[in-house]
Order: C-alpha cells, then structure tokens, then sequence
C-alpha cells in the first residue's frame, strides 16, 4: 500500500510547540511506517519523518512571515496532486482546498475533517462530497449534510506523556489565547477557587490578549509562560492540580484535554462539542456549564483517581488505536474503490473495463458530444467497436465512416484510425481488443487535440 499524507505547512511536522494537525499527521506517519505502509509526507522541508519526505516549502509560514501562506498552500497542494497517481490512496488534513483537485485525479481521496472554522466552507465539503471520503474526529464534529466513512479519535504517543500520581498545586490553562478557548474564563475560575494559574500557549488573537488576559497576569497568582515545547508541556500537565478547558465553541477534540489526562490530571472542561466523548464526568474529570459550576467541581477534583484518567487514555487515545482506525478506513476505502481502478476520465470523455484477460479486454467508451478521440494505431492488438448509443464518426486509414447505433466496425492492427462525436449526445461504443499485448502504451498517436501526439 502506497500512501501520501497531505500535512499542513503552518508548522512543522512534527511541530516544535504547537500544531494540533501536524502532531497527529506526524504520529499516524510514523505508526504507518512501523506497520510496513510505504508512507510519502508532503510537509514542510524541515520536517522530520521516518517515511519519504517530499516538499516544496522550506519553512513553516507561521514561523517565516515573508511566506506568503496561500501562495505556498497551492503550490505545496498542487506539488501532491501532480503526482496523485504514483499512490494507491492520499489522506488529507488540509482542510477543504485539496478537495478541490480531486476530480482532476483517479487516485482515492481521505479527508479527515479537523473541524469546520465556518460555516461558509461547507460548500466545498458538500460540491466534492463525491470524491472523498471524509473522516470525522469526533461525531460532535459531524456536519448533517455530510456523509461519513468513519470517526477517529485522535492519538497520542503515550511514551511521551509520564503519568504523575501526585497531585498538584496550581491550575493549567494549555491551548491557544483565543476566545473560543476560554483564556478569560480560565482566570476567573483561578482567582474565584484561589488557586494560581499557569497559562501556556501561542497568542491567536492578540486583542484579545492585550485587552483582556495582559492586565490580569501578574506573575504570581496568573502567569503567562508561552509556547512550550515537549518536555516542558510534560511536565506541566502533569504537575497540575486540574487542566481547565472553559471552552466558548463547539470544540472539534481538544487534544490537550487527552494529553493532561495521560500524565494523569483530571480535567474541568465546559460541556460543548466533543468534549462528552473525551472526558468521563465523575471518573477523569468533571464536565460543567459555567464559571461557578467549574469552581464548585474543583473541590472534587481530590475524588478523582489520577490512575483512571491515565488509564482511558491508554485504552481510547492512543496513537497505535489511531493508526489501526486509520488503516481500517484505508482498507474499506481501496475495497470500494476497486471497480474505479478499471475506470478513467480523459479530456474527450472517460471509459471503462468491463473485461481484462491475457488476450482480450473489452471497455465501454463514451465521447462527449463534439470532441473526439486521437488520430492513432497500435502494433499489437487489433479492436472491434459496437456503437451502443449515438454516432460515430470513424476515421480508418484515412477514410471517414459514420457508425449509428447497433453498427459496429473493425479496426485491424497496425491500422490508423480515430473516432469522433459529430452528434449532441454522448457516444457510447463497446471495444473489444484481441492480441498478445494489450496495455494502454501500445498506442501511436499521429494527431491528437490535447497536445498528446508522439514526435
């Protein structure tokens, strides 16, 4: 099985601090290449991987701000596309531009759909809906208009996140400083429970920080320490009393929720989007509905059993459970793909295989209305055509036959010929092909429209 994964060019993957969607790419790379999948990354060039790594972007954008973002996007999308089909199937956790090369490819399309940052890039997701596959990460996540192939919680490298028995002493807010993640909410519940809050993360809204989280720090009861790396966010989730997630949207995962809980530190998290899914109420944390009831939960934090949130972490959100989800839909989606590798669409039209032996292939083949085939021959086979529907208008060893529907006609070998739609409808035509060799580049184009003709 020869994959390609699609990761984005934010940050590198892995990423150094943050990089939700690069993490999880670069652990499911990594679990593919150990199961023995041939796994081709298209990242950023400085990203790190086990499988094949193939770039056209040096640096992440978030991290050199002379790279113009769409302008590398489309080039880095673009880059995977081009060579969509040296791979049996490519994932995509790009988000919704990718879907939009799909049809210009016969290779399968996985799209795990991280979340939908609006409602107005829906359009994308519904108009390619037929050319992908899309992979929730959560079924809080799943739009109605959608068809899923699967849900598949993310995973983490538990190897990476050291389970602390003790209990802490101050609270962690761990996640972006945005609104929708509650940074505000988190300080009021620090400073109504009494406890000191460590906040950690990159500055997404710097408004927003500015206005409201900056004049509250004072390095001793609020601290805001920024970005972390791995070691230090190991040991900051471990070292907490609690994390707290008071969320303002409809949080499509969170992994940071799972992380804290495999160093074994029960969360308080608000009760939108996936978060039901991710935390057990009562056994590894407490789900609540507002700032109070977040600070009364806190009290209770003691009756939680550090063990057990490591614990459901180990058994729902692992990286190798991920992998094998992943492999699964791969597997469903190769086997539903299978008539669709005997098939083809071609700038005159498409076609398909309906028979395929050593000495005999039939296809059937439709012509769009006014466009027509190349001017060709083929040294090893010999064809005959049986129109089903429409006219053809045949061209053989320079002399034009028209071909109505019920009639057929003989190519022999060697022969030059072409077909061509004159009419206002498609044409279909079954071809049959006799010989000792019947692969598609046993073909001699002399003219062709589409620029396809030998020299």
């Amino acid at each position: 099985m020869k994959i390609a994964l699609l990761s984005p060019i934010a940050w590198r993957t892995p990423p150094r601090h943050y990089g939700p969607w690069e993490r999880v790419v670069s652990l499911l790379c990594e679990g593919l290449v150990q199961r023995g999948v041939d796994v081709t990354l298209f990242a950023t060039g400085d990203s790190q991987t086990s499988g094949k790594l193939v770039f056209v972007c040096k640096t992440p954008y978030e991290e050199d701000k002379t790279i113009n973002p769409k302008v590398w996007e489309c080039l880095h999308i673009a880059n995977l596309f081009e060579h969509a089909q040296e791979f049996d199937l490519i994932h995509n956790h790009y988000d919704f531009l990718p879907l939009t090369y799909s049809r210009l490819v016969d290779t399968p399309l996985v799209t795990t759909i991280h979340g939908f940052s609006s409602p107005t890039i829906l359009p994308v997701y519904r108009e390619y809906a037929d050319r992908s596959y899309y992979v929730s990460i959560s079924n809080a996540d799943r739009d109605p208009g959608l068809s899923y192939i699967a849900t598949v919680y993310h995973g983490i490298d538990l190897e990476s996140f050291t389970f602390e028995p003790k209990t802490g002493d101050y609270l962690l807010y761990f996640g972006r400083i945005h609104h929708d993640k509650g940074t505000v909410e988190a300080i009021e519940i620090a400073r109504k429970f009494g406890m000191r809050l460590i906040i950690a993360g990159i500055i997404q809204d710097q408004s927003y920080f500015e206005k409201w989280v900056a004049p509250q720090l004072d390095n001793h009861m609020i601290r805001y320490i920024g970005p972390v790396g791995p070691e230090r966010r190991n040991e900051l989730l471990g070292g907490a009393y609690a994390l707290l997630h008071p969320i303002n949207f409809e949080e499509p995962f969170g992994l940071s929720v799972v992380e804290a809980m495999a160093c074994g530190t029960p969360v308080v998290a608000f009760a939108k989007g996936s978060m039901p899914e991710i935390v057990k109420h009562g056994k590894t944390g407490y789900l609540v509905g507002s700032v109070d009831e977040a600070v009364e939960m806190l009290g209770s934090i003691p009756l939680i059993d550090r063990k057990d949130c490591r614990q459901w972490v180990e058994e729902r959100f692992s990286s190798e459970r991920m992998v094998e989800d992943y492999m699964a839909v791969y597997k469903e989606v190769l086997k539903r793909e299978a008539p669709r590798a005997h098939r083809s669409t071609t700038p005159w039209g498409r076609w398909e295989v309906l028979l395929d032996e050593p000495n005999t292939k039939v296809k059937k083949i439709t012509v769009e209305p006014g466009r027509r085939l190349s001017y060709q021959k083929h040294l090893r086979r010999r064809e005959h055509w049986f129109v089903v529907a429409g006219e053809a208008l045949v061209t053989l060893n320079g002399e034009t036959v028209p071909v109505r529907a019920g009639q057929s006609i003989d190519i022999p070998q060697e022969a030059a010929h072409r077909v061509a739609n004159p009419g206002n409808a498609p044409l279909v035509f079954i071809e049959t092909q006799t010989g000792d060799y019947l692969g598609e580049d046993d073909i001699i184009r002399l003219e062709d429209d589409y620029g396809r003709a030998h020299g």
